[in-house]
């Protein structure tokens, strides 16, 4: 009896604070509304009379016309809604009433726990305490539901979990009814709920009811597996939240509906795959498709969050029901994404009947042609969840920048990095799956083009409207640098592993013409791929790298002469010297990749790498056919040959500078001249014979004095310019 008497005395304390907190919001807007009116008030109200000069009025007219068009779009367009807000709201508001009725649970909770170690009560009566508190709580909320019908759904609710669990031990603990009964019993509980919730029209009451609805099998689980049953149990649940949905509008119950049962049904297909399966996936679908074309039944408009739903009960069905096909062994994969597309596809049609081309046709026709794509993938045996949630990817973006709402935006932001995981994991099969995967034609390849597909889908799409640098574009950067990643390492890997049984030497070599083609192409289409100064000269900078690590690198030599592998392959080798031309001689000249002094530096340190290195194993070829001369000719050809190369290419820099007016191609050939006359001095000149050390000396100084002669021109050409411009003093010079 005193505890009958401590629970009606919290409840009357929650009812008089409920009714004290609703007077003082009543006070606190009124004051609000007050305080807004004296505002109005004090604002003093001033008329303008301005001349309206000729000269402005076509300004003005422009800047009406843009206000209108503004006005237009954004009337046009659907408001950006922060659904989290009314959800903070509600609890803020209601904080005390939630921690009240989850206090009062506790309490009842306690009593009981006590009432058992005193022996005071049996299991029976324990049970029966249970559903009597439940049953009062939502008897007492449905007497003071007219006055406070936000706490009266919260109390409901708090009695709804009262019977739920009451059910639970009941059925767990005690043993006192069998599982069909308790079963019944948390379906009686879940139709009573729902019943009160439409009857209240309580969207909070009927989220209580769905959250216990999907908890039930859970709560009265006995480790048995009967799938079969639990999903029609689940189905006719989904249903008569369909069915809620179309008479209240409470999009609420169905997302949470939709992620309950998709973690059911996932957790049922990896548990026990069978052909069952297929049917509940079905159900689920036609269910949820139906659920996110509310609206558009209804007003012929689809909003941010049914387009949403769109998309993921798409594709997380077709992951769900290709796996069970993919795992029993059926054929062919790709009969549920076309018939999804199909499915999409009548509604793309519909709206190209009407004439909309609008966002719903943009929609439809997208998931349409995703799927599509995707069937195409799955066919040639591609990676499902690498292929499903790259095109999945490339649908969000297509939305995103058709409808412009940032949901979609996070989501492919959120979803992208999920991406490129797969994407490695996908890659890792080149070591730890099959040995002999042919050639293009493999999953792990046929994965990564359908990646690769949406990447520069992706690209395409993200490509700015504007030259205008925008305050994103070091992010845009990292992106496109990523996509390009992607891009050169799916290559890559399936280049390295096809030549995986060939020498090392051939391996490495490949590798390196293909990093180098794959930058030059990106070079080449930097405009069409809309790259940014910074973008391209880090690309620049990074082809120059290549070039020096490709040239540095390479044993051919050594593999030639010990037959290893033959000598037309060095012609393979030199493929590298088009994209160096074609570096030096078009695109360089096309960026400001020069405008740094480091660039003249680099490209000729490439320049002077190149010519060395090849005419040295040119000399090399030319002069031995075997391994045991090969250290003599090497070092006959670094003390007499390789100072004339540097001296004449240095001339060629100096000569260059002059003609072109550059003076760090100047610096840079005088910096050459410098090093090769201190190796011929303090080296070459000790090692050499006395024949070999005239005509070192005598070309040299040929050379030499052709420099100075053509260093002399140009000190003369500066004085006559200083002479014939005062302008021009020792500064310029």
């Amino acid at each position: 009896m005193v505890n009958a008497l401590i629970v009606i005395l919290i409840v009357l304390i929650i009812l008089i604070y409920q009714n004290l907190n609703r007077k003082i919001q009543i006070l606190e807007q009124k004051i609000s509304d007050l305080s807004k009116d004296k505002v109005n008030i004090e604002q003093p109200h001033h008329t303008f009379s301005e001349t309206i000069k000729p000269e402005n009025l076509q300004n003005e007219k422009v800047e009406i016309q843009e206000n209108i068009l503004s006005e237009t779009t954004q009337d046009n367009s659907e408001p950006e809604k922060d659904w989290l807000t009314p959800l903070f709201d509600f609890v803020k508001q209601n904080i005390l009433t939630i921690i009240g009725v989850f206090t009062l649970v506790l309490g009842i909770g306690y009593f009981v726990k006590y009432a058992i170690d005193k022996n005071w009560i049996g299991e029976n009566a324990r049970t029966g305490i249970g559903f009597l508190s439940g049953l009062v709580l939502i008897v007492t909320a449905h007497f003071i539901r007219k006055n406070y019908s936000i706490f009266s759904s919260i109390i409901t609710g708090g009695g709804i979990a009262v019977l739920y669990f009451t059910t639970t031990i009941a059925f767990r603990e005690y043993n006192l009814f069998t599982q069909n009964i308790a079963f019944l019993i948390t379906c009686a509980i879940t139709l009573l709920s729902i019943f009160l919730s439409y009857q209240y029209n309580s969207e909070t009451l009927i989220i209580f009811s769905l959250f216990g609805g999907f908890l039930a099998p859970l709560m009265i689980s006995t480790g048995q597996s009967n799938y079969v049953f639990l999903f029609t149990y689940i189905s006719l649940l989904n249903i008569g939240m369909l069915i809620t949905v179309y008479l209240k509008s409470w999009k609420s119950v169905g997302w949470i509906a939709f992620i309950f049962t998709a973690i059911y049904l996932y957790f049922w297909t990896v548990e026990k795959t069978d052909l069952t399966s297929i049917i509940f996936y079905i159900v689920t679908y036609i269910i949820f498709y139906a659920f996110a074309l509310q609206n558009y039944f209804k007003t012929n408009k689809l909003s941010k969050l049914d387009i949403l739903m769109l998309v993921l009960i798409n594709f997380s069905s077709i992951i769900g029901l290709v796996y069970i096909f993919n795992v029993l062994r059926y054929e062919p994969l790709s009969i549920f994404p076309l018939t999804f597309a199909m499915a999409n596809a009548f509604f793309m049609f519909r709206e190209y009947q009407n004439k909309k081309f609008e966002r719903n046709y943009s929609v439809f026709a997208g998931i349409s042609i995703s799927l599509l794509t995707l069937a195409i993938a799955l066919q040639f045996k591609t990676h499902l969840i690498t292929s499903v949630w790259a095109i999945e990817a490339s649908l969000l973006l297509y939305i995103w920048k058709k409808t412009n709402h940032n949901i979609f935006k996070i989501f492919f932001y959120f979803l992208f990095p999920l991406v490129i995981l797969s994407q490695m994991m996908t890659w890792a099969e080149y070591i730890n799956g099959n040995k002999n995967l042919t050639i293009i034609f493999n999953p792990v390849f046929l994965t990564s083009l359908v990646v690769i597909s949406t990447v520069i889908f992706n690209l395409i799409l993200l490509k700015k409207e504007s030259k205008e640098k925008s305050d994103t574009e070091f992010f845009e950067n990292i992106f496109k640098i990523v996509c390009f990643g992607i891009i050169y390492f799916s290559g890559l890997f399936e280049l390295i592993y096809q030549l995986s049984s060939e020498n090392f030497i051939i391996i490495l070599t490949y590798s390196f013409l293909y990093s180098i083609s794959l930058v030059t192409l990106l070079l080449i289409t930097k405009n069409k791929l809309n790259l940014s100064e910074n973008l391209i000269n880090t690309l620049i900078y990074g082809l120059l790298f290549l070039f020096i690590a490709h040239i540095c690198s390479s044993q051919i030599v050594d593999a030639v002469i010990k037959n290893e592998i033959g000598f037309n392959f060095y012609f393979v080798h030199l493929i590298y010297l088009l994209p160096l031309l074609y570096l030096i001689l078009k695109i360089i000249t096309q960026t400001e990749f020069l405008k740094e002094k480091i660039g003249y530096w680099l490209v000729s340190f490439v320049v002077i790498l190149t010519i060395s290195f090849e005419f040295y194993r040119i000399y090399i070829f030319l002069n031995t056919t075997t391994i045991e001369n090969l250290i003599q000719l090497e070092e006959h050809f670094s003390i007499l040959y390789l100072p004339i190369i540097w001296a004449v290419l240095a001339c060629g820099f100096i000569f260059s500078g002059i003609k072109k007016d550059i003076s760090e191609l100047n610096k840079i050939g005088f910096s050459l001249l410098g090093i090769t006359i201190l190796k011929l001095y303090l080296y070459d000149v000790w090692q050499m014979d006395n024949v070999s050390r005239i005509i070192a000396f005598i070309i040299l100084g040929i050379i030499l004095l052709l420099s100075s002669f053509m260093f002399q021109k140009f000190k003369n050409m500066l004085k006559n310019l200083v002479e014939k411009n005062d302008d021009f003093d020792d500064d310029n010079i």
